[in-house]
């Protein structure tokens, strides 16, 4: 058991022995450590202090530089403020002083003013007493007042300028008749070129084959009202006398006399008269004859091979066969126009395919209604610009009067070829134009009074039928109306004889059973 403690005591003596031995070793070695770590330390200590005060007097000195500069740039900056304050000081001084200079110019002036205002109103007072006392002295010289004397003074030169324009009116006077002169003998040459072609006389009346006499009693109706109904709805007269089998359609308008022709042969073959059957019958006539009136334009323009014209002149065409002027059918007059300036366009080497059409259409504002504003020329001109014809024949159609001078061989031809068709012998008649116009007047003046409604001329313009407006037109103020109609119609229509104002007023009352 000893021999076990005893190796164990000596290896713990032993093994204690060691550790101390290490401690003291590690001690000693670390104290040399820390001795050359504490040298080192002291040693960066040093350098680190060192370099800092050689940093720290860097930055001191590039702050010193910097705050050198910046007060270097301030003190600049103030100097160049001053500087520009300093002018801008001096040029207020120098404007203060100019205006007080001109301040004290316009007061001199202001004085210098006052004092010639002063002076002018002392000279104008002495002219006023000067003017006074020479008035004076003329009047007391002339035994004239002043009024006396502007008076005099006033008629003497009202004499001298009547005496002026009475010789102004001379010259006038012989310069026109030396043009009108010019212009007959120009009419007369042309009047020499005659075109042989036929021509049909249109008359004012109408005639509808009766199948008995019983008819006419059934037309006029129980106390005429039929006869009155048909009158007042076409705006012709219907003249019922002892003639066999016949009634005559009396108007001046063709286009009235065809509807109101038709509407009664309607009415004969149907058997049924009465005032609504009267008004269907005008009504689906009047659709007839605008049927007509196309075809008749779409004829006119094949028979003078002119083709492309808008649809609605076309229509302006047709209407033209119930249009005459100075008796003469306007249609057949533009059909003439068309063939003969076409054949002198060939002639002359021109193209004759728009000849023809200027002819055609020369005489297309002729086919508007009268309440249309403007004369025939200007209306065709505005219709054949909007619908797109060429230049050649709207001008074709301004010049064809004169009213522009002609610039083209076409219109010279238009021009020419309308005054050929007009001047052959037989083709016009002055006294059939003029009683046209005179009844184209009568309406005109009736239907321009306030509340009527239509108006027609009949009886060969002896006798005016005027339809009012009930709603606006009262019984009595039909008498004052028809006593300011006739009136008018003294003052500026002649006539011969005397003119009938028949007024009408009629109420209806119309409803729908559904």
């Amino acid at each position: 058991m000893k021999e076990i403690i005893i190796p164990i005591v000596v290896g713990a003596v032993a093994l204690t022995v060691g550790i101390v031995v290490g401690v003291l070793l590690r001690k000693k070695i670390g104290e040399a450590k820390i001795g050359s770590a504490e040298q080192e330390a002291k040693r960066i200590l040093d350098e680190g202090v060192k370099n800092a005060e050689a940093k720290k007097k860097e930055a001191i000195i590039e702050v010193k530089e910097e705050t050198l500069r910046l007060r270097n740039e301030t003190e600049r900056e103030l100097k160049e403020r001053r500087a520009e304050i300093s002018r801008q000081e001096r040029r207020i001084n120098q404007k203060e002083e100019n205006l007080d200079k001109k301040t004290e110019t316009l007061e001199r002036k202001n004085e210098q003013l006052d004092e010639k205002l002063k002076a002018n109103d002392a000279v104008r007072e002495q002219i006023n007493q000067v003017l006074s006392l020479h008035l004076k002295k003329l009047e007391e010289i002339s035994n004239y007042t002043v009024e006396e004397a502007k008076k005099e003074l006033l008629e003497q030169v009202e004499s001298e300028t009547r005496h002026e324009m009475a010789q102004k009116i001379i010259e006038l006077e012989a310069q026109f008749k030396e043009e009108a002169d010019t212009k007959a003998r120009n009419l007369l040459s042309l009047a020499i070129q005659r075109c042989a072609a036929d021509h049909v006389t249109e008359s004012t009346v109408s005639v509808v084959a009766l199948p008995n006499e019983e008819m006419k009693g059934r037309i006029i109706g129980r106390e005429g009202r039929n006869i009155q109904k048909l009158e007042t709805l076409t705006g012709v007269e219907l003249i019922i006398d002892d003639t066999p089998e016949a009634i005559t359609v009396s108007g001046f308008d063709p286009v009235r006399r065809e509807i109101a022709r038709l509407a009664l042969e309607k009415l004969i073959s149907d058997g049924r008269i009465h005032p609504a059957r009267i008004e269907e019958m005008v009504e689906k006539s009047r659709r007839e004859v605008e049927l007509a009136v196309k075809q008749a334009g779409e004829r006119a323009t094949f028979d003078v091979h002119v083709h492309g014209i808008h649809s609605d002149l076309v229509k302006l065409l047709g209407r033209l066969r119930y249009r005459s002027s100075y008796g003469q059918n306007v249609l057949q007059h533009s059909i003439e126009v068309a063939w003969l300036a076409g054949m002198m366009a060939d002639e002359l080497g021109v193209d004759g395919t728009v000849a023809r059409r200027a002819g055609l259409l020369h005489d297309i504002g002729k086919a508007f209604p009268q309440d249309v504003e403007g004369s025939h020329v200007e209306l065709g001109v505005g219709a054949a610009k909007k619908y797109k014809e060429s230049a050649e024949v709207v001008h074709a159609i301004e010049a064809h009067h004169n009213d522009v001078e002609p610039k083209t061989i076409i219109a010279v031809l238009v021009q020419a070829a309308d005054a050929i068709s007009a001047a052959r012998p037989g083709a016009r008649r002055e006294d059939m134009e003029n009683y046209i116009k005179r009844l184209q007047k009568l309406e005109e003046i009736a239907v321009g009074f306030q509340g009527v409604d239509k108006a027609y001329a009949i009886q060969a313009g002896r006798e005016i039928r005027v339809m009012v407006k009930p709603e606006v037109v009262n019984d009595e103020g039909m008498k004052l109306i028809a006593r300011e109609m006739a009136k008018k119609i003294e003052e500026e229509v002649k006539y011969p004889g005397q003119i009938k104002l028949n007024l009408i007023r009629e109420t209806r009352a119309v409803d729908f059973a559904k």
